[in-house]
């Protein structure tokens, strides 16, 4: 294989000082003889300065500063390395049940790599499994005596790993099942949109035989069941339809959107006739969960749309909020629950509209926590005031609509920092590099999966 290394998980545990929660930092410098001393001497008679909360992208480490990882603030931290690296990926349902909160976790996830040179891309079929919970449970004493070498190789977490080769580095991955065969679209960087069938994939990563067998025999031999080439170039935007099986949308980089419907036999007709209205680069599109008919669009452009299908592709756009954002807005999410759509810009700016007032092209919603361009949003399955967003300041927020400042505390606290943070923030996530994607687990309630340059990251926090 001409993957960069094999695939490798590390737990919370053995990462500490490179996985980090912005709610800390500590400082230290080192004495001649390498010896850590605090930096605060005693015999200079200094007044020490008052404690801030640290919150990233508002004030820079010092010198000699490093966050440190709140244990207690995970209850699930995993990391995992597929080699190359994956700047999209989908969870792949499966047959365990949904609202599982029991220990230790098991899940089934599709990515796409992008390798430095094309002939070495793959898209992965994982099942991550054996993921024991990283903080104490509250009835667990400290005194308890640690756990004996046989007991934490028992709790290391394991990866199963079915990959099919792939030219051309993958730009977005989106899952999906059509008469209960799971599927996946691939936009690639060669400007096709391809489908897998992912049956013999699946199969091998749940038994050991089966996989040994098909990196033996079927590995090489795995093509797609369907491509189309229409678009004419290389595109991000894709979505499969929640509400008619087998429907897909996707749109390129030269702002056109082309819509697929199932045909009998496993293949799709792709209508030739482009949904035309954005003026640049089509970056993500979001199918309604409520109404088969309906989808929206973001692009470069900095605007979003809402369209019907049910009219021609020049006529569909029904809705347009014209300055969304600044600049480019790269995604959108729509609320499963109620009438809102999430979206995150180049400007670094999280905004939510209300569908009930869009004409007036203003969102209900606004913050500013991010300093670099948003790269994913998703609103929780569940809990339809909960979402997270991504982006390229190495943050991961979530953030609760629910939430409002406590008026009778307003002004009580003196640091001007806590003043400024939003109240409906409810956790900042550090530690990775250039973080591409994130999915919320739609089976295992509050479980966070994203894909950075550094690797896979799943957790849970206290907070969701």
């Amino acid at each position: 294989m001409a993957d960069k290394g094999e695939p490798t998980w590390r737990s919370a545990e053995e990462g500490e000082d490179e996985d980090m929660e912005g709610t800390e930092s500590e400082e230290e410098e080192e004495d001649d003889n390498g010896d850590e001393i605090m930096e605060e001497n005693e015999e200079e008679g200094t007044d020490e300065a008052p404690q801030r909360v640290y919150l990233p992208g508002v004030q820079p480490l010092s010198e000699g500063e490093e966050l440190v990882m709140e244990q207690d603030a995970y209850v699930l931290y995993h990391q995992a390395q597929t080699g190359s690296p994956c700047l999209s990926f989908d969870v792949i349902p499966d047959g365990l049940g949904a609202d599982r909160c029991d220990f230790p976790m098991s899940l089934l996830l599709c990515a796409g790599t992008q390798a430095d040179s094309a002939q070495a891309n793959r898209i992965l079929v994982m099942k991550m499994h054996n993921l024991h919970r990283t903080s104490k449970e509250k009835n667990e004493s400290d005194s308890e005596s640690s756990e004996s070498e046989e007991e934490e190789e028992e709790r290391k977490p394991q990866l199963e790993l079915a990959m099919v080769p792939h030219y051309g580095g993958i730009n977005r991955i989106r899952v999906s099942t059509l008469l209960d065969t799971p599927v996946a679209a691939v936009w690639s960087e060669k400007g096709q949109v391809e489908i897998y069938d992912l049956q013999k994939q699946l199969a091998a990563v749940s038994d050991s035989q089966t996989l040994a067998a098909f990196l033996k025999e079927e590995q090489a031999n795995i093509k797609p069941v369907f491509s189309f080439s229409g678009h004419m170039t290389e595109g991000f935007a894709m979505d499969w339809s929640p509400k008619t099986a087998g429907r897909l949308i996707t749109g390129d980089c030269n702002k056109n959107i082309h819509l697929w419907n199932p045909k009998e036999g496993g293949s799709w007709h792709v209508d030739q006739r482009p949904f035309t209205g954005h003026t640049k680069s089509v970056e993500d599109l979001q199918w309604s969960p409520t109404e088969a008919t309906v989808f929206a669009s973001c692009s470069v452009d900095a605007s979003i749309r809402i369209w019907d299908i049910r009219a021609a592709p020049n006529k569909a756009c029904m809705l347009t909020a014209c300055q969304a954002h600044e600049s480019d807005v790269n995604v959108i999410g729509w609320n499963q629950h109620e009438p809102f759509i999430v979206s995150g810009g180049d400007d670094g700016v999280l905004k939510i509209w209300d569908l009930r007032q869009f004409q007036k092209g203003v969102s209900v919603a606004r913050f500013k926590q991010h300093t670099a361009p948003i790269t994913s949003v998703e609103w929780h399955p569940t809990d339809s005031g909960v979402f997270a967003a991504a982006g390229a300041d190495d943050q991961i927020t979530q953030w609760d609509l629910a939430v409002e400042r406590d008026q009778d505390q307003e002004g009580d606290t003196e640091d001007p920092t806590l003043q400024a943070i939003p109240p409906q923030l409810l956790f900042v996530h550090q530690g990775e590099k250039d973080i591409k994607e994130l999915h919320w687990h739609p089976q295992c309630p509050g479980v966070l999966i994203s894909t950075a340059l550094s690797g896979f990251n799943v957790f849970r926090t206290i907070s969701v």
